[in-house]
């Protein structure tokens, strides 16, 4: 296994047969002998700095039904909420006091918030904090609002392919969602300026060692500034309750061959890595990534915004989150910095 991770530590592009064998037949010695090259790789860009962004679950109204997500449209157990827009500027407020440099607006694709919403929000939080960075993930839209938000003040965009296979992406979602669309908005996103995330779930019913190739060599060709991968885990309110969601170990092994790939991508430790594992968020670092996202939403929807079972972080109040995580990154010898987190040129 040495010699593929050497390759890829190399910016050589493995095949899918060799992919399909470093993943099948990995052991402990071989995850470690990656994470060491990746946090090496992760060390030269990013030094031991850990990039946090303040995430804000602003609505979990959603008009579409992927079947895995608990806030999904048929859902009739879920709570249902939406920030205003003093809410969400709330949020800014205490996030900045607290270090914060970048807002991750994230939500459901919920009709209420028009574009002329989102606008307003936008320049307002551009207007109050101009030296920090918009992030929106709020799904699929058209080219005109994605150009629109940009435009507004917004930098960077989320949208998780999720699988870049379309005979399982149609399993885990309904008909009227489809790849093709998934991928063209990503490209637009890029077309239009933003630094792009994309990134798929570990785990998720159906899938096979083939489908997480086809997500690393999608990742691959469309370079995406950011890349956001977590373990599948199950809601008990969607079609996928009974489904295994323990995907940990395979989560971490994917962080560290995405940063030999891309070696200066954001990278995030998931709140899904350490909702399966108490010290999940540190293994996440360890294993190549470099961006935590503690919750600034307030404490009273946290748990309303519940994408999976058992989600942690949602009674902490947002100086809570920053301190514990920041005590977390120093216990394993990383240091969370007061920065935008902009991504770091390839030419190092």
């Amino acid at each position: 296994m040495k010699d593929l991770i050497d390759k890829l530590e190399k910016n050589q592009i493995l095949t899918k047969e060799e992919f399909v064998k470093l993943i099948e037949n990995r052991t402990p010695e071989a995850a470690d002998y990656l994470f060491e090259k990746a946090r090496a790789v992760r060390h030269k860009y990013y030094s031991k700095d850990i990039y946090l962004r303040g995430l804000i679950e602003f609505t979990n109204y959603c008009k579409n039904d992927c079947y895995y997500c608990g806030i999904r449209k048929s859902n009739k157990n879920a709570i249902r909420y939406r920030l205003t827009k003093e809410q969400i500027l709330e949020c800014c407020k205490i996030g900045y006091e607290l270090g914060f440099r970048t807002y991750v607006l994230q939500g459901g694709e919920d009709p209420f918030f028009t574009d002329n919403n989102l606008i307003e929000i936008i320049r307002e939080i551009k207007q109050n904090y101009p030296d920090c960075a918009v992030t929106l993930s709020i799904g699929e839209k058209s080219y005109r609002s994605y150009k629109a938000y940009f435009k507004a003040g917004a930098d960077r965009y989320l949208l998780r392919h999720e699988t870049a296979s379309e005979e399982h992406y149609n399993k885990i979602h309904p008909k009227e969602l489809s790849l093709s669309n998934r991928k063209q908005c990503l490209r637009n996103l890029k077309e239009i300026g933003y630094q792009v995330g994309s990134g798929f779930m570990v785990g998720s019913p159906y899938q096979t060692t083939e489908n997480l190739v086809e997500d690393l060599l999608f990742i691959k060709e469309l370079n995406p500034e950011m890349v956001g991968i977590g373990p599948f885990i199950p809601h008990h309110d969607t079609p996928f309750k009974e489904f295994k969601g323990d995907n940990g170990e395979l989560t971490l092994f994917m962080i560290g061959i995405i940063r030999l790939m891309i070696p200066n991508v954001l990278l995030p430790s998931t709140t899904a890595l350490g909702t399966i594992d108490p010290n999940g968020r540190e293994k996440g670092i360890l294993s190549g990534a470099n961006v935590v996202m503690p919750n600034l939403s307030p404490v009273n929807v946290r748990d309303k915004y519940l994408l999976y079972d058992n989600k942690i972080c949602t009674g902490d109040e947002s100086a809570e989150c920053r301190h514990c995580m920041e005590n977390r990154m120093n216990k394993i010898g990383y240091d969370v910095v007061v920065s935008r987190g902009d991504i770091k040129p390839k030419t190092i």
